[in-house]
This record gives structure tokens, C-alpha cells and sequence, in this order.
């Protein structure tokens, strides 16, 4: 009896540990440095979650002027002509195009120290489809992009 007690025991925080990870799949966390690098190359997230957190960290120390970063999110594909068509809308739209159909979700743009984040319907993202994350920072994304990996 003792051990079937600790086998349920087991089989229940097997399974909340699961539940747990998938709960954490509903955030992209990455942080970016004054080398101009994220921390992730690939990151998962589920497209069944209600919303989809993206959260940045800038962890240098220059300005957001000199070496400024945001995420970007769009399909593989649009990931250049999103870049490119940046640099044209400026820093004041933190170098995204408004009203861009390719662009499914970004972040602003922070400077050494600071932090942002942003939600988004998950319902944006298809499993299986290829999207990819960058920063639209003028320069910035032929280094600074990674896979953007969506399960069911």
C-alpha cells in the first residue's frame, strides 16, 4: 500500500511538472547585449496558448540610441523585407513599419538596463509554420534573429 501511495505521489507531480512546462510555454524571454547577441537561438512556445508573452531584457549598458534592441516576430520569409523596410520607419516607430501585415508582433525598443515586453494572441502563430525572431535595430538582425519554434 506504502507504494502505490508513492507511485500516485509521483505520477501527480510528474504530471503538475508537466502542466508547468507547458504554462511556461506561453513566454519568449531573451535578452540582448552590447555585442549585439540574444541569448537564445531558438525558442519554443505553444500556438494553443490564449496569449504569447515576449519579453526583453537589455542587459548592457550602452543607449538605446547607439545599440537599442526590440524583438521582432514575422514568418521566416519576411524577416529582411522587415529589417530592410525598418530602417525607412525609423527609431521613432522603433524601426518596424506601422501597420505592417508581415510583422505579427514586436516589442519597443530599450537601451542598456532597461526591459520590455508585449502579449500577443496566440492564434497569430501556426504549429509547424516558420517564423523567426530579430531585432529590427538598423544592422542589428544579420546577427541578433533565432527560429521561432511553434508546437500545438
Amino acid at each position: 500500500m506504502k507504494n502505490r501511495t508513492r507511485i500516485l505521489a509521483a505520477l501527480a507531480l510528474m504530471g503538475a511538472a508537466g502542466m508547468a512546462q507547458a504554462a511556461g510555454n506561453c513566454t519568449i524571454s531573451l535578452k540582448g547585449d552590447d555585442a549585439m547577441k540574444f541569448d537564445l537561438k531558438e525558442a519554443t512556445v505553444s500556438a494553443s496558448c490564449p496569449t504569447i508573452t515576449v519579453e526583453l531584457a537589455h542587459t548592457g549598458k550602452l543607449p538605446v540610441t547607439a545599440m537599442g534592441h526590440n524583438v521582432v516576430i514575422s514568418k521566416t520569409a519576411d524577416m529582411a523585407g522587415i529589417a530592410r523596410d525598418g530602417i525607412k520607419a525609423g527609431a521613432a516607430n522603433a524601426y518596424v513599419p506601422k501597420g505592417d501585415a508581415r510583422v505579427i508582433a514586436h516589442t519597443d525598443l530599450v537601451g542598456g538596463g532597461q526591459k520590455t515586453k508585449i502579449t500577443f494572441p496566440g492564434k497569430a502563430l501556426a504549429a509547424g509554420g516558420d517564423y523567426s525572431f530579430f531585432c529590427s535595430f538598423p544592422g542589428h538582425s544579420a546577427m541578433m534573429k533565432g527560429k521561432l519554434v511553434v508546437t500545438k
